[in-house]
């Protein structure tokens, strides 16, 4: 990819961050201890079940590697702010969801470099490919996610009227720049994303549709409330498909791989149908 499109994918990500910064405070951190049980869930239903999850739809699938490659990236990362806004029109428990993203976030920040060149040894294992560095793609996540995050709550914290009135700008900003992105990106890979096109989009969205069921009956057996086993599903079938993107695209220097990403971020604006209308009905009444 050129030096243009990465700059407009890196900027994408640190908008669409800074964005979920400015959104936070210290009590979406406290948070987490006061509903242990609800945060615990979510966290093990994102990070533990769903890069299993990826896993299995490879095994089942027989996906090629580079869709493969980009279906676990995808199920490495943290669900992204996305996730908010559909908790929010779904009446589900919002707190519970600013909550899980930021501590997912931080979290990713170890977990996916494990995660992706454990992937990389799997799906790669009989090319003599060497996966990428950990300490490579650790260095990127704290750029893209650490340091913009940081930005976003510290302008939250010490400017929040400026925080309040840029909250808005930015998440239309971030939306655009991800279109953006995408549209780039299927430009570029145009060959590719027709030839995986059709695979890159039954794997991504049965890990949305599987991964939001997994959230919800997850919530369901540790008996959370409804609202908060909805709010896990959709947390947990929302990636942060931009962040996939870049992985793929400037830390690994892999543009296929991101197909699978790209394909995902349009379906789960799709499939976000489906929880968001069955809390507006079940809410409604203020349930």
């Amino acid at each position: 990819m050129d030096t243009l499109s990465t700059a407009i994918l890196g900027g994408a990500l640190a908008v669409i961050m800074i964005g979920m910064g400015l959104s936070l405070t210290g009590q979406d951190f406290k948070r987490i201890l006061e509903a242990p049980r609800a945060v615990f869930l979510g966290f093990l239903a994102q990070i533990i079940l769903l890069p299993l999850l990826g896993l299995g739809l490879i095994e089942v699938l027989n996906l090629e590697p580079p869709i493969a490659m980009g279906l676990m990236i995808l199920a490495a990362c943290p669900g992204g702010p996305t996730s908010n806004l559909l908790s929010l029109l779904a009446k589900a428990d919002l707190a519970l969801s600013v909550s899980l993203t930021a501590l997912n976030s931080l979290v990713t920040l170890i977990t996916i470099p494990f995660l992706v060149q454990f992937s990389y040894q799997v799906i790669y294992a009989e090319t003599t490919q060497v996966p990428p560095p950990l300490e490579t793609i650790a260095q990127s996540l704290l750029i893209v996610i650490a340091l913009p995050l940081s930005i976003g709550m510290l302008t939250r914290k010490f400017k929040p009227e400026l925080a309040k009135k840029l909250n808005r700008p930015v998440r239309i900003a971030s939306a655009l720049l991800l279109a953006l992105v995408i549209v780039g990106l299927v430009i570029k890979e145009r060959e590719n994303f027709v030839d995986y096109f059709a695979r890159a989009a039954i794997a991504a969205l049965l890990l949305n549709l599987l991964g939001m069921g997994i959230g919800l009956i997850l919530g369901k057996a540790g008996r959370l409330n409804l609202k908060q086993q909805l709010t896990i599903a959709i947390e947990s079938g929302n990636q942060n498909g931009t962040l996939a993107i870049h992985i793929a695209v400037v830390t690994l220097g892999m543009e296929d791989l991101a197909i699978t990403a790209a394909v995902y971020s349009l379906i789960m604006y799709a499939t976000a149908v489906i929880p968001v209308s069955f809390g507006m009905k079940k809410f409604r009444s203020g349930i």
